[in-house]
């Protein structure tokens, strides 16, 4: 048995059922694909279920893969012991219905003893107590002897999970001698010490459990073997656990040159390196796969990891954001294998530099606050309201608030926390009711006998249509006359309800002696509900109408629904894949889109996005709009918005050179030259994670320029400028002169403040050997009172000095204590607080300045007078 690396162990692995007949697949995403079970993959067999199952057919019979796997339940044990991690590589070969145990054990036993060389005297089995075919193959077939075998119960080795597909296991056990055993006269294979160690996992899947019990035989037999890679790696390599295996290890010693940090030197110090290391792998690998940092969902598993790393840097004393340091170490480690985190490399490191940054900020607050509750507390039990205001004000996490609480043995009240959050929520949701919904609903959401409304927009923008309901102030009516707002079903529409990010049409119903303007559309359930105000005439249950959509609104809406999706295929070119689409909304004047990115762009990005847009735009390239089954369509690259529901049969649209395709069910133009141009308005944040753009298109565009111009001829005026051309110059100019006229400002409070000062002392009180200077100084401001105090610290003898300065209606208090003073025991910020409390004001600051606000200023006077007693009380 020969030193493996871990790279070069799963390279044998693949090889080896590469040579039995194997497809070579590379690791699925960690995002799940069509799973909704799952947050993240957290198994080999994981995104293999759909060709267990039946669901899809797999690319061949026999499949070997090494999937990278993320586990989070034992967060808060990973770095405690040397056992738990939330990152691990599953080596696996499957088969689907094609070989069984017959294969699959032997081949087990060839690459352990054959390919790997690990003695056969180190190597014991375990099979389910009741698979005699199993333990004839392993005894008879492969020649294990009995002494190294085991029958284990159905605890141990048979895989289930409730009702479905299920089997007996075999698992291989390795033998790391004596040494480490427990030393109980019983300890033996399946003993929780760490003598015997599991490397390899056969399930047979050949039963289907009913879920009470009934096992029938399932038909199609599959092969499903699990490996854990570090876990082989350290038999291989002779180590104790996964974080002295080479790669892990490589990763460490960067962290450890980071942090000045020896691995094995202290307790604390290497809960806190392994901690790092190991959430490092799992972040690296998640932002790789596009999963970006958010506040649910698996993007908040990453928040929570980086976040728990970049604490436990500060625990090393790392000062500042280190944690985008370390990616390059782990993609060159890893790189290999997999090729996606090189070519994401910029994008890990931006992502994990923005989210550690940000994160130091709201440590620095929280931590601040949290320290205040605990020397507050007076009890073991750390109230939810507090927990509940460090995550409201600070976005301070839970897990954070808890795990440093448990480091003082002190824990959080989590059911009152999460009770103030299910109020929050509450507060938050607003309930958004269709129009006039309520009418014709009827029990469990039934409509009433109303068919679906057939929806002809697509190609129509004008059909003839029956009344099948009006609805008028939450009653179905008969009949509504002039003036009246009611909400109108009919038979069939050319009208689009609002869906998918896609505002709703405007237009006309119209009937003999009958006008409705129709404002908005909505959906309930395949029923449209124009909502309408009767113009003039009566409109009836069962008139025959021609309903008509405004053109022109209806062209603005599709410029901008077409728009939004060159955008995004823009974004994904310039920022990255990582970019999706986070919400929408499409309306006849602008385009907004939200996304998932860390940061805001770059004026040289949104240039460059805005550029790839306009070139498609001009290219004049045709929009291609097909419906196809959905599996199609996904092998076709359509893009699918996450989260969303869609049915077997969707509608793709895409441009023809292939630059965009999307699943949608909005109305776009035929080609892109119809958007005439694009161009972007602004770019701001909407969430952690989130940025928003705002577009326009056609004829807004031209509206945009023309107030641009308008407004640079105005400023042009304003300037003394004749060539608007000439306007940053001039601009540049302006702001120097201003600059200059600051400056000068400055220096001419300065003098008054030195001035008035000199004034002031000769009013000063002797307090206990400190001069006690007080005034109330009309028309002056913050930046006075602020000048006049530095001339105040900078007296020789012991000064405590408070103004009130009233300017613009406001009115602010101030206090100085030079170094003499605060010698004596005076503090500016509990003085000023003193004073600023008399006019129901509240305010302070540090020992040698503060600021407060007064609200009632006819108690000035009154409040200063007591300055010398303040000062008394303060030197007792």
């Amino acid at each position: 048995m020969k030193w493996t690396g871990l790279n070069e162990l799963r390279e044998s692995y693949l090889r080896f059922f590469e040579s039995k007949g194997h497809l070579r697949l590379p690791s699925f995403s960690l995002i799940p694909q069509g799973d909704n079970s799952l947050l993240l993959i957290n198994s080999g067999m994981a995104p293999m279920k759909k060709f267990f199952t039946g669901e899809s057919t797999p690319p061949r019979l026999r499949v070997t893969t090494c999937q990278k796997c993320i586990r989070t339940p034992d967060i808060e044990s990973v770095g405690i012991d040397d056992r738990h991690g939330t990152f691990f590589e599953m080596l696996g070969n499957f088969s689907f219905n094609d070989y069984f145990k017959k294969e699959a054990i032997p081949w087990a036993w060839e690459f352990f003893t054959k390919v790997l060389e690990i003695p056969e005297e180190k190597l014991f089995v375990t099979v389910y107590q009741e698979d005699d075919v199993a333990w004839d193959i392993w005894t008879k077939d492969v020649g294990v002897p009995e002494s190294h075998m085991r029958r284990m119960g159905k605890e141990d080795n048979f895989w289930e999970h409730g009702s479905g597909p299920c089997g007996p296991c075999s698992e291989i056990y390795f033998d790391r001698g004596p040494e480490h055993s427990c030393g109980k006269p019983d300890c033996d294979v399946g003993c929780e010490c760490d003598r015997y160690v599991e490397v390899w996992n056969l399930v047979f899947t050949q039963f289907n459990n009913d879920g009470k019990g009934n096992y029938t035989p399932l038909g199609r037999e599959n092969i499903d073997t699990g490996l854990g890679m570090e876990r082989l790696a350290c038999v291989m390599q002779d180590v104790d656990n996964l974080f002295l295996v080479d790669t892990v290890q490589n990763i460490m010693k960067k962290i450890s040159e980071l942090t000045g940090a020896e691995y094995g030197a202290d307790k604390k110090t290497d809960i806190s390196l392994r901690i790092i290391t190991d959430h490092m792998r799992s972040t690296v690998f998640m932002i790789g796969d596009g999963v970006l940092p958010s506040n649910e969902g698996r993007g908040y598993v990453l928040r929570r990891l980086l976040r728990r790393a970049a604490r436990h840097g500060r625990l090393l004393g790392v000062k500042g954001a280190f944690l985008k340091d370390v990616v390059d170490t782990v993609v060159q480690e890893n790189g290999g294998a997999y090729p996606e985190l090189r070519e994401k490399r910029e994008t890990i490191r931006k992502v994990i530099a923005h989210e550690e940054e940000s994160f130091n900020r709201t440590i620095d607050q929280g931590m601040a606050m949290l320290t205040e509750f605990i020397d507050k507390a007076d009890s073991k039990v750390f109230s939810g309201e507090s927990a509940f205001t460090l995550n409201d004000t600070f976005g301070f996490p839970l897990d954070l608030t808890k795990e440093i609480l448990s480091e003082r043995g002190m824990e959080v009240d989590e059911a009152r926390f999460h009770e103030l959050m299910r109020q929050q929520k509450e507060r938050a949701r607003s309930a958004r009711k269709n129009a006039g919904a309520d009418a014709w609903r009827g029990e469990g959401g039934a409509v009433n006998g109303l068919p679906k409304t057939e929806f002809l927009g697509y190609t129509e923008l004008a059909s003839a249509a029956k009344v099948l309901a009006i609805i008028e102030n939450g009653r179905r009516v008969d009949s509504a006359e002039a003036g009246a707002e009611v909400s109108v079903v009919l038979d069939r529409t050319p009208f689009y309800g609002e869906s998918g990010g896609q505002a709703a049409d405007a237009g006309t119903l119209e009937a003999e002696g009958v006008t409705v303007d129709v404002i908005d559309v909505t959906r309930y359930e395949g029923i449209f509900l124009h909502r309408a105000v009767i113009g003039e005439g009566t409109l009836n249950v069962g008139d025959q109408v021609s309903a008509v959509v405004d053109g022109d609104l209806r062209a603005d809406i599709m410029r901008n629904h077409t728009a939004a999706h060159l955008l995004q295929a823009a974004l994904r070119r310039v920022l990255g894949e990582h970019v999706e689409q986070a919400g929408q909304l499409v309306n006849g004047d602008r385009v907004r889109f939200d996304f998932t990115h860390f940061s805001a762009m770059t004026p040289e990005e949104l240039l460059q996005v805005e550029h790839l847009v306009n070139l498609e735009i001009l290219r004049s390239v045709p929009v291609e709009i097909r419906e196809m089954p959905i599996d199609e369509a996904r092998k076709l690259g359509a893009m699918a918005l996450f989260g969303e529901k869609y049915g077997d049969v969707v509608r793709v649209v895409s441009l023809k050179d292939g630059f965009s395709m999307e699943l949608c069910g909005g109305t776009h133009m035929d080609n892109t030259a119809r958007l005439g141009l694009f161009k972007i308005v602004s770019e701001s944040s909407v969430a952690a994670g989130v940025r928003r753009i705002e577009a326009v298109t056609g004829r807004n565009v031209l509206e945009q320029l023309t107030q641009n111009v308008a407004a640079l001829g105005e400023t042009a005026r304003l300037l003394k400028v004749t060539n608007p051309v000439e306007l940053p110059a001039r601009a540049k100019q302006v702001m120097q002169e201003l600059k200059e006229k600051d400056r000068q400002i400055e220096s001419l409070n300065a003098k008054i403040a030195s001035m008035n000062l000199e004034g002031v002392f000769r009013e000063a009180q002797d307090v206990n050997g400190v001069k006690v200077v007080f005034a109330l100084l009309s028309g002056t401001g913050p930046d006075a009172l602020r000048a006049l105090c530095d001339k105040a610290k900078e007296a020789p003898e012991p000064v405590a000095a408070v103004f009130a300065g009233v300017s613009g209606g406001k009115a602010t208090l101030v206090a100085a204590c030079n170094k003499p003073a605060q010698e004596k025991g005076l503090k500016a910020g509990l003085l000023v607080k003193s004073v600023a409390q008399i006019t129901g004001g509240n305010g302070g600051g540090k020992p040698d300045f503060a600021m407060a606000g007064a609200k009632d200023q006819t108690k000035l006077d009154e409040a200063l007078a007591a300055v010398p007693g303040f000062v008394k009380e303060q030197m007792q």
